[in-house]
């Protein structure tokens, strides 16, 4: 028999480093996410394959379970992924019955470097399977804020706080924006580094209480808002703030110095993924001529209903 697990990707739209130390944060989950589906077969060990969002197959491997806790040498794909099973059944290690003659198959359904979530998408689904914590699994492996399995398993925006180790706020909410036909998100055709950007905001002095406080205030008025307008000057005093924080331009004055229709917000590190823009009926082939092709509209990558 197979089975199936499914987690969302993620998008971070306000909180980017702050929500590393407390700060609440607006995040939503995408439409298209990763698929991971198990099933049980006559060979011994786990078989692993994974394949990309046009079904190319990208990754295989194969899994002795016996040298699982066995550091791999020279794979650090197939490493990573030999530390997120061992964490799995350092979790559970009833887990083990399941990783026994089964052969496991991951389906992306956006293309690797966007930066949605390939690696937070795949911790839910491995949760998922192993009946496991997945914000455990998540600090067993790779650490971080905890927002994109949040939004992995959430069914539409949510704001997100880490309290704690152990306490994390995940609250449904609505983005009732009546202007979101103005709203694209756009690749930057290259795909930043997220622990080189933690980094970065590591190597900083901690900001400052009120940072945090004006922070989580502009993400409340940014739920409530119903004026575009507002939201471009909410999102360009996140933009100013954030930029001060880590020392680094924003956008917008870095490479589109001459767009004038609206806003330009970073989503998560700074530099690289996907922007957050609002504009008008010529935004699009703005960036267009630019060479920047993966123009989506805020509508068709956002989740629009629950997962039945």
């Amino acid at each position: 028999m197979e089975r199936s697990f499914h987690s969302n990707g993620k998008l971070l739209l306000t909180g980017e480093y702050l929500v590393l130390d407390g700060a609440e944060a607006l995040a939503i989950p995408t439409q298209k996410g990763q698929e991971l589906r198990v099933k049980a077969t006559g060979n011994h060990g786990l078989q692993w394959s994974s394949y990309d969002h046009e079904g190319a197959l990208w990754f295989t491997a194969d899994f002795d379970l016996a040298r699982l806790s066995e550091p791999i040498a020279n794979d650090p794909i197939k490493e990573q992924l030999r530390q997120l099973l061992n964490s799995c059944l350092d979790l559970n290690p009833q887990f083990a019955l399941e990783l026994k003659s089964t052969e496991a198959t991951t389906h992306l359904e956006f293309p690797r470097e966007w930066g949605l979530g390939s690696s937070s998408t795949l911790i839910n689904n491995l949760a998922q399977w192993a009946e496991v914590d997945p914000f455990a699994l998540l600090d067993a492996a790779f650490g971080g804020s905890g927002y994109d399995i949040a939004c992995a398993y959430s069914s539409g925006p949510i704001r997100y706080q880490k309290r704690s180790s152990e306490e994390r706020l995940v609250t449904p909410i609505s983005l009732d924006w009546p202007f979101t036909d103005r709203l694209y998100f756009v690749y930057l055709n290259q795909k930043m580094n997220s622990k080189l950007g933690i980094a970065r905001y590591r190597s900083k002095s901690k900001p400052q209480a009120k940072i945090f406080e004006t922070v989580n205030g502009l993400g409340e008025q940014l739920v409530l808002t119903r004026s575009k307008d507002e939201f471009d000057s909410l999102m360009l005093q996140h933009e100013e703030l954030i930029a001060q924080v880590i020392d680094q331009p924003r956008i917008q004055s870095e490479l589109f110095p001459d767009y004038q229709a609206g806003i330009i917000k970073s989503l998560g590190a700074w530099g690289g993924d996907f922007v957050l823009v609002s504009g008008d009926d010529t935004t699009a082939s703005y960036f267009s001529s630019r060479g920047y092709k993966t123009i989506i509209p805020f509508k068709e990558m956002v989740i629009k209903k629950p997962r039945s």
